[in-house]
């Protein structure tokens, strides 16, 4: 596992601890303010797990990609990054 996958999957953890805080809170009728304080601070994990994700990604199999003669998976590589790029900015 690279640093970067461990530090997402640092984030995904503590995500995870979030969500499961939210819940609680959100069945204890909570005041709505502190449940949406909460649930940022897990998207914002969320997000960045992802961008360490993306620079992993990059940084390792799309370079290795790239770097190879196979013209086909050059495209694939590009159109996948293109593709989640799509997805996240929704």
């Amino acid at each position: 596992m690279t640093d970067q996958k461990a530090k997402a999957l640092i984030n995904f953890k503590k995500a995870n601890s979030l969500m499961t805080r939210i819940i609680k809170m959100v069945e204890e009728d909570r005041y709505c303010i502190d449940i949406m304080q909460q649930n940022l601070a897990a998207v914002g994990l969320l997000r960045s797990a992802h961008q360490m994700l993306m620079e992993n990604h990059l940084n390792t199999c799309f370079k290795h990609a790239m770097d190879s003669k196979n013209e086909k998976e050059k495209q694939e590589m590009t159109q996948e990054i293109l593709k989640l790029t799509k997805l996240f900015n929704k």
